[in-house]
């Protein structure tokens, strides 16, 4: 392990990057602490643990940029100074770059450069068959399709996201303090001429220990060392639904319009998940936002239960709570009341391409089932050839998607599709990574506008959106015309609207830079309740987007998105009241209101006309919330087969840091002077203090007196 022994110097000038670390303290003086640094970060299941760690001291290498071939070998073959920190841009962060240096001896830790910039080809981290040990298909059902022996759903996922590596990764946000350590590494430990260089040399200190070790079995039996994934689903009906009262409804026939709430990429708390999430919530959200209305003039015959699952990426956390729950009579529906599923995958649409209607067909041998489903896909063919939208069917043989509906399958047939963009393999070239971002969507803005401005801006992707909708008054008129449509037909209808049609142009160009650009804006802030909005520690409210990684309920709190989601749904499809913020806390006491058919919230409102403050009102809605943690915590049975076990480990300190370190030779001559003025010094001191008494005694005698 090195220690440092040469002050790391650095001084602002015109010419130098190095940052002012001038302070008072020895350690400011030696140490360059690295802010915006993300870990990679240990996961556990009921067989694996995945993702990284350091020591418990940390890890502690020599500095070296990865910029070709031939500085790998010099890392892993050639170098004179291992263990090696390896500094890289994001292009070379692939899958057998680091399996050879996972293998290798000679590397310390791994830092990425994650800049707005850099682009790949396609990179997805994440498994080619998502999910497939807690999908439907299995041994007993539809043996021939599981583990995507047919389709092959992610070609090009690498499975780097679940490999378990023995060294610190991190990713570190492009900005000033990577060009200090691009600088420290010029001025010291670059090559001159193919020679190694000379110290003092320029080196790294990576610490993110893990707790937990082996799987959830053993983390979970060891108190305190990991905790189980988990967060919340949001759900809505049309039609409010007594939450009091849980289990089967009469008369009560429920269709499911899903979407899933997160999203991961290889690091922590990273998933920006633009196509494979967001596009989802989005259309989702604005489905919700153009139904309503329509819906309370005209009520269909089936309730419209409008839910976002959290947790789907890791096992299908919150769809199978929700099922579970039915299945316990422990939800305001059970399974009974469920018609059908229609789910929103990815359709992060661009011009020229289609919507594929993915249906399951081993549920289909089911003859009412398979008259189900034909009845809604000719619906939804029927509706959209009226519309600008472009659907297809694949083939019937194939399997579903990765999804949550999967989910509602394991347990009994029910109707259902899943949309989205891709007909088979997905078409999302980089699913679950860092580079599915805004920008992959066509999410761009003039470099002139200020943040207000962009949100109503028209960009490519709200283009997209556009082409593939007609006017509200159009569909709305449809869907009244329509609206006694009973059965698949009403359900046909509402999706058809859904995929056609967006509140307006502005509310489509709001949703998607809320959740794919900036999340501090003045809509979600008028949406939320002030002490959420407001400035501070409490406040969700970012400068870029929220991630859309599960993460864990740290002192019960909601994830950011799933409170965005919440709130845009409660503005879809709530109504604004009269009650004041006293009443609106305490519904029950105001005659005509009930917490059982409603949730009420006091949100801070847009801002009046001449104050930059909101002023603030009462929400009635039906949204709710609902507990998405895995049933195998319930249970509990943290090796279950049937649930998902995730587990994320517990830790003490994540932090980086540079400094330059002294030669080993100098470090040990330090050690060997330090030791000899410790020996000369004990030497000294017993001599002391073996003679004290000759030494520090009197010389007279006091004289005695006699009186």
């Amino acid at each position: 392990i090195y220690s440092p022994r040469v002050l790391l110097r650095v001084k602002p000038s015109v010419n130098s990057l190095y940052l002012d670390v001038s302070g008072s303290s020895v350690e400011q003086k030696i140490y360059i602490e690295l802010k915006n640094t993300v870990p990679c970060v240990r996961l556990l299941n009921a067989t694996h643990q995945i993702g990284c760690q350091s020591s418990i001291s940390g890890d502690t290498g020599v500095l070296h940029v990865l910029e070709t071939e031939a500085d790998l070998d010099w890392i892993l073959s050639t170098g004179p100074h291992p263990p090696y920190m390896v500094l890289m841009e994001a292009t070379f962060f692939t899958r057998p770059t680091m399996m050879r240096m996972k293998n290798s001896t000679r590397v310390a830790g791994v830092a990425v450069i994650n800049s707005n910039t850099t682009a790949v080809e396609s990179f997805s981290p994440h498994t080619s068959c998502p999910n497939q040990n807690t999908g439907v298909y299995r041994e007993d059902y539809g043996p021939d399709l599981a583990n995507c022996s047919s389709t092959v759903w992610n070609p090009l996922g690498n499975s780097m996201s679940y490999e378990d590596f023995t060294f610190p990764i991190f990713s570190l946000k492009d900005d000033n303090q990577t060009q200090v350590m691009r600088k420290c590494y010029e001025d010291h430990n670059m090559r001159v001429n193919g020679s190694a260089p000379q110290y003092p040399l320029c080196a790294m200190q990576l610490f993110s220990h893990m707790h937990a070790v082996t799987d959830t079995v053993t983390c979970m039996r060891r108190a305190e060392v990991c905790d189980p994934l988990s967060d919340f689903n949001v759900w809505a009906s049309i039609r409010p639904i007594n939450a009091s009262a849980k289990g089967h409804k009469n008369n009560e026939s429920v269709v499911i319009a899903a979407a899933r709430l997160d999203g991961r990429s290889f690091f922590w708390d990273i998933g920006t998940s633009a196509e494979g999430t967001v596009s989802g919530i989005v259309t989702l959200l604005a489905a919700a936002h153009a139904l309503y209305p329509v819906t309370q003039e005209a009520p269909p015959v089936r309730n419209i239960f409008f839910t976002f699952f959290q947790g789907e990426t890791f096992d299908y956390i919150g769809s199978s709570r929700m099922v579970y729950d039915m299945k316990q009579d422990k939800f305001v529906i059970n399974l009974d009341n469920v018609h059908s599923v229609l789910e929103i995958g990815q359709v992060g649409l661009r011009n020229g391409q289609k919507l594929w209607m993915h249906t399951d067909p081993v549920s289909r041998k089911n003859s009412t089932v398979d008259e189900e489903v034909i009845n809604l896909v000719d619906n939804i063919k029927s509706v959209a050839s009226t519309l600008n939208v472009s659907l297809d069917e694949p083939n019937t043989t194939q399997a579903l998607p990765p999804s949550s509906f999967q989910r509602f399958l394991r347990v009994q047939p029910i109707p259902g599709v899943v949309l989205a963009d891709h007909k088979s393999s997905f078409i999302n070239r980089y699913y679950e990574s860092l580079y599915d971002t805004a920008a992959y969507l066509n999410m761009t803005y003039p470099s002139d506008l200020s943040p207000e401005e962009q949100m109503e801006y028209e960009t490519e992707a709200s283009k997209v959106s556009r082409s593939a909708r007609l006017p509200d008054q159009h569909c709305q008129g449809t869907y009244t015309s329509n609206s006694s449509y009973i059965g698949t037909k009403t359900f046909s209808h509402c999706i058809s609207c859904s995929l056609s049609l967006s509140p307006s142009l502005f509310q489509m160009a709001k949703l998607l830079y809320g959740f794919l650009v900036r999340s501090n804006n003045s809509w979600f802030s008028s949406l939320l309740p002030p002490e959420a909005g407001a400035k501070g520690r409490s406040s969700i409210l970012e400068s870029g987007p929220p991630q859309y990684y599960i993460g864990l309920r740290q002192d019960n709190s909601v994830k950011s998105v799933t409170r965005f989601v919440q709130f845009v749904m409660a503005n879809a499809t709530g109504t604004v009241t009269s009650l004041n913020q006293i009443q609106c806390q305490n519904p029950n006491d105001v005659p005509g209101e009930s917490k059982d058919l409603y949730s009420y919230h006091w949100v801070s409102g847009p801002p009046s006309a001449n104050s930059t403050e909101g002023d603030p009102y009462c929400v009635r809605t039906s949204v709710r919330l609902a507990k998405a943690l895995s049933p195998a915590f319930e249970l509990p049975e943290y090796g279950s087969r049937e649930y998902s076990t995730w587990t994320e480990s517990r830790w003490k300190t994540i932090r980086a840091r540079i400094f330059l370190v002294a030669s080993p030779q100098l470090e040990m001559l330090t050690l060997g002077v330090g030791v000899t003025v410790l020996l000369v010094s004990l030497v000294l001191t017993y001599f002391i203090s073996s003679k004290a008494e000759l030494l520090f005694s009197s010389t007279h005698e006091t004289p005695n007196t006699t009186y």
